[in-house]
């Protein structure tokens, strides 16, 4: 048996787009991480993720103390010595950073999610959108797939944008089909990216008052950021990005891991 007063941690968060891995060590710093994306069978992509961050701190499997596990397929790590709600993670990932009260903005490959933090790191309310709404990082993958550019460079495209795209639909699916419409109708890859960013932050907005500050966290504020510029327009609020968002439930498991 590991001693669990002694070894390193890790915390997995196995989402629908991408698999994150972070190790710790008891201080709390990062010894090594991995992100590979889903595809197949999750468990084959937990074990290929896990390995490169193993690989990565130097450390062995059978060292590990605890293996925390979050996210839409964490049944997926069979081994996991506990699973975690996925907000809870993303509270106590963001909190370590900047220790104050705060609502988390947690927008990876299936829905946005408000998450309320308590001066003491615990989420106090969590607020999601509607089913039809999810795939958000899925449909923002699309997007970029039909526009031509890299994910992370969306926003560059947007910005020569002279009026966005109506990307209306609150469906992922539809919205879909809207932005083929739109590129069908003759819209610019400018004007449709912006129309997609939009279309997010809109989401977003609609699951209710967002108090300030608000820190976002996910793999959508790593690869689309001109999302978030979007929100602080149409809330008229300061957005922050949470450092390496997209390893924030990851993060913040490996921290529980080491409670």
């Amino acid at each position: 048996m590991p001693d669990r007063q002694q070894g390193a941690v890790a915390g997995l968060d196995v989402g629908t787009e991408c698999v994150k891995v972070v190790v710790l060590d008891r201080e709390e710093k990062i010894l090594g991480r991995a992100v590979v994306p889903s595809r197949g069978y999750f468990e084959a992509c937990v074990e290929e993720a896990l390995g490169f961050a193993l690989e990565d701190s130097g450390q062995a499997r059978e060292g590990l103390a605890a293996v925390y596990a979050t996210g839409f397929g964490a049944k997926c790590v069979r081994d996991a010595t506990q699973r975690v709600s996925s907000a809870g993670c993303h509270a106590r990932g963001a909190f370590h950073h900047f220790r104050k009260a705060m609502t988390v903005i947690d927008v990876g490959g299936r829905e946005p999610r408000a998450v309320v933090v308590n001066e003491d790191g615990f989420r106090q309310d969590v607020r999601g959108v509607r089913k039809c709404a999810v795939g958000v990082g899925s449909f923002l993958t699309f997007a970029a797939r039909h526009l031509d550019v890299h994910p992370t460079r969306m926003q560059e495209l947007a910005a020569a944008a002279a009026m966005p795209s109506v990307i209306s639909s609150y469906c992922s699916v539809f919205s879909s089909n809207e932005l083929l419409e739109r590129l069908r109708e003759g819209s610019s890859r400018e004007d449709a990216a912006l129309g997609c960013m939009r279309s997010i932050a809109e989401r977003i907005v609609e699951l209710g008052d967002l108090e300030a500050p608000l820190v976002v966290t996910g793999g959508v504020a790593e690869y689309f950021p001109g999302v978030f510029q979007e929100l602080s327009k149409m809330t008229n609020k300061v957005v922050v990005t949470a450092p390496d968002p997209i390893f924030s439930g990851a993060y913040g498991a490996a921290l529980a891991a080491l409670r």
